[in-house]
């Protein structure tokens, strides 16, 4: 039986998944395709992968109840703290997962793409850890917004490219990546941060991501003596985090799914990423999806102040579950979503990453009961972003 939460054989989640790629990449991404399940199962994989989630990455993250928050909002707010895993964001996980799979596959090199930096540092540090090569390519608008992350990534090795083609952000520095897997095919494996690209990725990276929502459930029934919230709500760029978040409740119909993208300086004014209300269906890196285009199916420039929500498109997985109403899309813009993470810092002294910041700014406008219980997945911390924030303080 076919749930929300997996793709069928063929990678589609309904209409959307798939795998549209040039023939060169067709050999590595079946070769992946054919094997991920085996070693995902693998007992001595899932011995590995669950050490290291423990010992380096430190999970399991706290479920932290957020009192002055939710007296706030007036819900009872618990916050899922991936901001404390090792690297600071929620993207180590995949990371983790898929440079052990790559060694079993027998890979040498590693590429990544990255927009905010956070999967960027994220797979450098594991390239570290297992002592690979590591490429990764980043738009040149993005270099300059997220200077800290930049040089994490060389301190650990990592070669940074930058990408000045298009509007220089992650779109850009994925089609610089995919050149780069089909030059150097036979000895690379391409780490997707997202739950984007070609099947088997977005399965892979959401299995890989999936324990989040396992985490909650326990977590939760510890707490409160019952395992499901009444919400999860999580940002969307590409939407890891959400997918990780959601997983383990996408098939709780009881449990409704908020799930937040970047309306940048409003969605209809020209500089927006609120790909579901202004995407419609197509190809993008690999999987039909929905994706912003003009009338000539060509991707229109997206734009956010958060780097890792500047992205045209939305993973298949959501595609899915936006048009199959299992998840409510909200937006929230530029504007909300640093007033929204000030709120944070103020009653919670904890700094959010700009992505996060975007979930948080639709809490007092989610369509639930006074009291429903909430988790919100905060998703990464905030220091990369502490120079757009500062530029908010009013001069002394």
């Amino acid at each position: 039986m076919q749930t929300f939460a997996q793709p069928d054989t063929k990678g589609y989640y309904g209409k959307f998944g798939g795998a549209f790629i040039p023939e060169l990449l067709r050999a590595n991404v079946e070769e992946l395709r054919e094997n991920y399940l085996a070693i995902l199962t693998d007992n001595d994989f899932c011995r590995e992968l669950d050490e290291l989630l423990s010992q380096y990455v430190g999970r399991p993250t706290p479920l932290y109840e957020a009192r002055r928050l939710s007296a706030v909002t007036g819900y009872r707010v618990f916050l899922k703290r991936e901001d404390l895993c090792h690297t600071g964001a929620h993207k180590i996980n995949n990371a983790v997962g898929q440079i052990l799979l790559a060694k079993r596959l027998g890979k040498k090199r590693i590429i990544a793409e990255t927009g905010a930096g956070q999967h960027g540092v994220a797979t450098a540090t594991v390239c570290a850890l297992a002592g690979l090569e590591c490429v990764v390519y980043m738009g040149a608008t993005d270099i300059a917004r997220q200077a800290p992350n930049v040089g994490r990534m060389k301190l650990l090795g990592a070669k940074v490219i930058p990408v000045h083609s298009g509007s220089a952000t992650l779109k850009d520095a994925t089609n610089e990546a995919i050149r780069d897997w089909i030059a150097n095919a036979a000895d690379t494996h391409y780490i997707i941060g997202s739950v984007v690209g070609p099947h088997p990725y977005p399965d892979l990276v959401a299995r890989l991501q999936a324990v989040i929502s396992k985490e909650i459930r326990a977590q939760l029934e510890t707490r409160t003596g019952n395992p499901l919230p009444d919400a999860v709500v999580a940002c969307v760029g590409g939407g890891s985090n959400a997918a990780g978040a959601f997983y383990h409740f996408l098939d709780e119909l009881s449990v409704k799914l908020f799930a937040v993208e970047a309306a940048g300086e409003g969605i209809h004014s020209g500089r927006s990423a609120a790909t579901t209300v202004l995407g419609r269906p197509g190809v993008i890196h690999g999987s039909y999806t929905l994706l912003m285009q003009d009338e000539f199916g060509q991707i229109t420039e997206p734009h956010s102040v958060s780097a890792g929500l500047d992205y045209p498109g939305i993973g298949p997985l959501h595609a899915s579950l936006c048009v199959n109403n299992r998840a409510v899309f909200l937006s929230a813009t530029d504007q909300e979503a640093i007033s929204a993470a000030q709120l944070l810092m103020q009653t919670e002294g904890i700094i959010p990453a700009l992505e996060t910041a975007h979930a948080l700014a639709v809490l007092h406008r989610l369509p639930l009961e006074p009291g429903a219980l909430v988790v919100l997945n905060l998703s990464g911390r905030g220091d990369k972003d502490l120079s757009a924030y500062l530029s908010q303080l009013p001069n002394e």
